[in-house]
């Protein structure tokens, strides 16, 4: 039987493990903490019976994931709720707009951009499936759907700045902003419409998901099936080097590209080193776990209902925000992601007292105290939430790096989204999976497609490696 030595158990390694497994592989995952998940841990941070996830939080990518639909998560104990509205995002005075699963009811309350929005997004929602099969692969590849990826290529490849101005509503404007902000890149650069674009077109469709029981369900749905198919997961065991593990036909390495030289050592090939080395990293976030008695008071009516806010006011106010960020500059009303999970998961709560998941974009290994920017902008957009607030836990770009490694200077999508590094991550290569050592491969966030919890960085860095087995 072939063999296969996984290190790091975040998403991507799991999925790597999983996919190897399911081949019929031995597989053997070793983690560095003491609990497996990476980005998609859950615990009572602030208060017993009170569940708050440790980073991810909201599952659209993972829900459209061709990874986890092929391995079938939800056979493996992953089930998924939804909040009657995916995302809001209010405006000063309780003013707004909203992404609903429905794109009619989107657009139907958007107004005077409605018809642009059905038109934009409509089209590509209903062949997202086709889109996803080629935007989740390395850059280099021959599509199978080159209509639909030229089709979201149109939409993808100017800024978000740009794409924002094809509407003529301040909310509607705003929300698309919001979403492509989630790229943790200035908004007025090249591509940065690609992640507004495409997580509006799998919200269409798939919805903004909840993982019922936390994120830390899809971390034991992955486990789940590399222990059914006699797989083995180590914990508590750091890996300084490559020459400390077992004999293994295939290693898979869901690390940094800095992580990987330091292992590698004078194995990597001097070109793939100076690449990994290379290798930026962008803004961080500051996060703030909050327990709230009867929920936030917002303003904005269907921010009362949505699973995800986002809170960063208008346009002009989310570039400036998103610039000055990665200028490091620490700027005076962050852009905040706020995620209501109890709204379509009741069991994340201890009666009235609810988890509210919140945090801000700030500067790379920002090490100041971004609470009071937190809670001002709550404060902004739901007046009276500080006096419902029970307890709160802080969680810092450093306190992120340590929890999982391979968040360098808290930035948690694990590498800068500039064009160039989006283009040809981690390394420029027909391969960029392989480090260049027989049978050593990277299946990390660094690869292609990238951050987020879709699991496709080790899926396609597994199937890469077994098709080198049986050449």
């Amino acid at each position: 039987m072939s063999t296969a030595i996984v290190v790091g158990a975040g998403p991507n390694g799991l999925t790597a493990a999983a996919v190897l497994a399911v081949k019929g592989m031995k597989v053997t995952v070793i983690e560095g903490a003491e609990i497996i998940g990476g980005g998609t841990r859950t615990s009572e941070l602030v208060t017993s019976g009170v569940w708050h996830d440790e980073c991810s939080a909201v599952h659209p990518m993972a829900a459209a994931s061709p990874a986890f639909r092929l391995l079938g998560l939800e056979r493996h104990g992953l089930t998924w709720a939804y909040p009657d509205i995916d995302v809001s995002h209010p405006l000063d005075g309780g003013n707004g707009a909203a992404l609903h699963r429905s794109i009619e009811e989107t657009a139907a309350n958007l107004g005077v951009d409605g018809k642009r929005w059905r038109s934009d997004f409509g089209p590509l929602s209903d062949r997202i499936d086709q889109v996803l099969s080629e935007f989740l692969q390395p850059l280099l590849h021959i599509p199978q759907h080159p209509i639909d990826l030229a089709l979201f290529g149109m939409r993808a490849l100017p800024p978000a700045t740009w794409t924002a101005h094809r509407w003529k509503g301040e909310g509607t404007r705003a929300l698309f902003a919001g979403i492509s902000a989630h790229s943790m890149y200035p908004l007025g650069s090249p591509t940065t419409s690609a992640i507004g674009t495409m997580m509006i077109a799998i919200g269409h469709q798939y919805g903004w998901p909840i993982a019922v029981g936390g994120s830390r369900s899809i971390t034991d749905a992955l486990a789940g099936i590399v222990l059914e198919h006699g797989g083995k997961i180590e914990t508590g065991r750091t890996v300084v080097s490559l020459k400390e593990l077992p004999r293994a036909d295939i290693v898979m390495l869901d690390l940094t590209p800095q992580a990987v030289a330091r292992l590698a050592g004078n194995m990597l090939p001097r070109r793939v080193a100076k690449s990994y080395g290379r290798w930026k990293y962008g803004p961080a976030a500051f996060k703030l776990d909050l327990v709230v008695e009867e929920g936030i008071p917002w303003l904005n009516a269907e921010s009362r209902s949505a699973g995800t806010v986002h809170l960063g006011g208008t346009l002009d106010e989310i570039v400036q925000t998103e610039l000055d960020v990665s200028r490091g500059i620490m700027p005076e009303k962050p852009f905040v992601l706020v995620g209501q999970q109890y709204l379509a998961d009741s069991s994340r709560s201890n009666g009235n007292q609810h988890p509210i998941w919140a945090y801000a974009h700030v500067p790379h290994g920002f090490s100041g105290d971004a609470t009071s920017g937190i809670l001002n902008q709550l404060e902004r957009f739901a007046p009276g939430v500080r006096e419902r607030i029970v307890g709160m836990a802080t969680r810092s770009p450093r306190d992120f790096e340590i929890h999982n490694p391979n968040y360098v200077g808290g930035n948690i999508v694990s590498g800068a989204n500039s064009p160039i590094q989006v283009l040809f991550r981690p390394s420029l290569g027909l391969n960029p999976y392989a480090t260049g050592i027989p049978g050593v491969f990277i299946c990390s966030a660094a690869t292609p497609p990238g951050g987020g919890v879709h699991g496709m960085g080790g899926f396609n860095a597994a199937e890469t490696a077994f098709r080198s087995l049986v050449r």
